[in-house]
Formats: structure tokens, C-alpha cells, sequence
């Protein structure tokens, strides 16, 4: 198991802010984009990126990667998201039509990414799990959504207006992005408050809100090397099955961590082929 909060509170804060994120609450009007820049400028940082990006008008979960944390990003990023949001209907009608008429989306659907996406606009699969409505109030309804990573709430609620008068989303909030919640939001004003501390020589605050990149424990399978393997995995060397304390089998492809007791090696790509386990394809050195 690793202990992210010993990682959290023991690790020298120039190490943690090379190798970590933090899980803003982006407000409504900036891009995700120029969040990162923010977060990255007030750190005095090389880099940071963003994970997922939400639309300018979007607020909550928005997870900023920070230095080295950055290459790691992917392995977090495809990975199911909730939403909160309010849409319009264009006619009112009964609340048990369209609870009914919501639930009848909740599969794998079609769509086009909307005319200003950035990707390209051809029709995609995204699987819905979960279309709720909260609460009603005449036309306008608020509704909870658990989807796949790439899938537009508001193009959703566009094809659920097909089936009936017609609707427009009018606000929404993300409230999760993969294994990144409510709970552990930071908003800027909290952020900006955290590094003034942080210039003065006080940087209790701005640790709190810096999460070790290590939390990728909690998304891929943790392998545990040998002592006497690190030096060797650290130069970029393909995990062997002698390199490990376990004997443990994994699936052709699967991404795995590799640690050294509480200590980040790499993250490998399982190829199998032989006394050989996995190929690294990020090597904390």
C-alpha cells in the first residue's frame, strides 16, 4: 500500500512540486487552459496541463498536473466522468415521461463533437451509464450524468430534446473525473492564498493542497521491485521477473507501476515475452 499522505507531508516541497497535481474547482469564464497557465505561472513552474478540458462557461473538477506529473497525465485522463447541470426544455412535460425518456439514453450512443471542438468532427461511440433527473421546475431540470471520457453533456442534452419539443443545456458542473472528486477541490482564491504563504516562508498550506503524483497507485496495479533491480530500472532496463518480489501475473498490455517500497520507479507496459515482464514507458529518474 502506498502511503500518499507520509508522501504528502515527508517529501521535500521542491520534490512534490515537480511531481504532483492539484485538483482545482475552475470557475465559470476561464478556459482550462489558462487555468494550467495560472497555476504554472504562481509556481514559477517549467510546465503543468490540464486534465480534461471543460468549456469556459464549465466549472468544478479540473486536475492540474504539475512538472514531471505532466507525462503522466494519460493514464489518468480516460477514465469515466460525472456532471451536475441544468437544462432548459422547450415545452414542458411530465416528469415521469421524461424520466423515462432520460433512462432510454443510458447506453452506448452516437455522436458528432460539436461545431468548435478541437478534435475531429466524425460521429464516435460514448457509452452513457447513468442519466438521472434530480429535480423539475416547469421547463427547467436538473439532472446528474455519468459518462465515458469524450462524451458532450451538451450534445446530449440537444438529442434528448430531439425526442421531444426541444432542450439546451444552461449551466453544468463536473463533480468527478476519474478517481478526482468534490472532496478534495481547491478553489483559486484558496490557491493564490496558499503560495502568497508559500513566498513568506510558510508552505504548510500550499503542501495540503499538493497531491503526490504517487495517487496513480490508485488507477494501475502497483509492482514491487527489488532493492537490488532499482538502479538498473531507473536507467530505462525492462522489468524481468527476477527484478520483482512477487510473482504475480498481469495481461498483455496492462500498465503497471513499479515502486520501491513508498518510492515511484516507473510506469512499464506488460509485453510477456519471456523472462521479460514489461517495457517501461516513463521512468522517474
Amino acid at each position: 500500500m502506498i502511503n500518499l499522505e507520509k508522501i504528502q507531508a515527508e517529501k521535500p516541497l521542491k520534490e512534490l512540486l515537480n511531481f504532483s497535481l492539484i485538483n482545482i474547482d475552475k470557475p465559470a469564464g476561464p478556459t482550462s487552459f489558462s487555468v494550467s497557465n495560472f497555476i504554472c505561472k504562481s509556481l514559477n513552474l517549467n510546465k503543468t496541463s490540464h486534465m480534461g478540458t471543460l468549456d469556459p462557461q464549465v466549472t468544478g473538477v479540473l486536475p492540474i498536473t504539475l512538472g514531471r506529473a505532466c507525462r503522466l497525465a494519460e493514464y489518468f485522463m480516460h477514465r469515466n466522468k460525472t456532471y451536475v447541470g441544468i437544462m432548459r426544455l422547450h415545452e414542458d412535460i411530465p416528469t415521469a415521461k421524461l424520466k423515462k425518456l432520460m433512462k432510454s439514453f443510458e447506453r452506448e450512443i452516437t455522436q458528432t463533437p460539436p461545431l468548435r471542438s478541437r478534435v475531429k468532427r466524425a460521429p464516435r461511440q460514448r457509452q452513457i451509464f447513468s442519466f438521472n433527473l434530480l429535480e423539475k421546475e416547469g421547463k427547467d431540470v436538473l439532472f446528474e450524468a455519468e459518462v465515458q471520457a469524450g462524451t458532450y453533456i451538451r450534445t446530449l442534452c440537444v438529442a434528448l430534446g430531439e425526442k421531444i419539443s426541444g432542450a439546451h443545456m444552461l449551466e453544468l458542473r463536473r463533480t468527478k473525473a476519474g478517481i478526482f472528486t468534490e472532496e478534495n477541490l481547491i478553489n483559486l482564491y484558496d490557491f493564490e492564498s496558499a503560495v502568497e504563504k508559500y513566498k513568506t516562508g510558510d508552505e504548510s498550506s500550499l503542501r495540503k493542497i499538493l497531491i503526490p503524483a504517487e495517487i496513480l497507485s490508485q488507477v494501475l496495479p502497483v509492482v514491487q521491485v527489488k532493492e537490488s533491480s532499482v538502479k538498473q530500472l531507473l536507467t530505462g532496463k525492462p522489468i524481468h521477473k527476477s527484478d520483482i518480489s512477487s510473482k504475480e501475473e498481469f495481461k498483455l498490455g496492462e500498465k503497471i507501476l513499479a515502486f520501491h517500497n513508498q518510492t515511484f520507479i516507473e510506469v512499464a507496459s506488460v509485453i510477456n515475452q519471456g523472462d521479460i515482464i514489461a517495457k517501461p514507458e516513463f521512468v522517474f529518474n
